[in-house]
């Protein structure tokens, strides 16, 4: 993995600085308390601790991206047959607009490729445009809509954008 980017570097900013390298681990109860504050920061409806702790008990897929002790991102995928359904994935609001979220999703996708996977799947809400533009980015296409999937502010409910990866 490479050094975190720096919005300006040179050659010899980044000789000078020595980041610690990034690094994918295994999501564990311990690092929760980590992973639920950033998961309340990036979103209006976060998953919650027993949303993590049955994924993780369920033998999901959940990694957390790591560079020294900062928590850059993480993911929670569920494999099926010959396909992997991406649950939850998150760029800590920080390092947001650093390319992180491609890292997790190039992780993500050579996981699931080496599972004999042939697709990926996501929802993502229909408001998120820039989640949307991301995975376009990607290679993701649109296939199609949940209505009313998510929650939402007072009482109602987001329609979802349901996209896919061939792999």
């Amino acid at each position: 993995m490479s050094a975190l980017p720096t919005s300006s570097s040179t050659a010899a900013d980044d000789t000078a600085s020595a980041r610690p390298e990034a690094r994918f681990e295994a999501l564990t109860l311990a690092q929760l308390d980590a992973v639920l504050s950033v998961e309340q920061r990036a979103y209006s409806h976060p998953w919650t601790r027993g949303n993590f702790t049955d994924a993780l008990a369920s033998g999901y897929q959940a990694q957390v991206l790591m560079a020294g002790d900062h928590l850059l991102g993480y993911f929670v995928a569920m494999m099926g047959v010959d396909e992997v359904h991406l649950l939850n994935i998150t760029v800590t609001p920080e390092f947001q607009r650093q390319g992180w979220a491609r890292v997790l999703l190039d992780a993500l996708a050579l996981w699931s490729r080496g599972r004999g996977a042939q697709w990926l799947w996501l929802e993502v809400r229909a408001s998120n445009l820039r989640a949307q533009a991301i995975y376009q980015a990607h290679g993701f296409r649109r296939v199609g809509d949940r209505k009313r999937y998510y929650p939402a502010d007072q009482g109602q409910r987001e329609d979802a954008v349901v996209m896919s990866l061939g792999l």
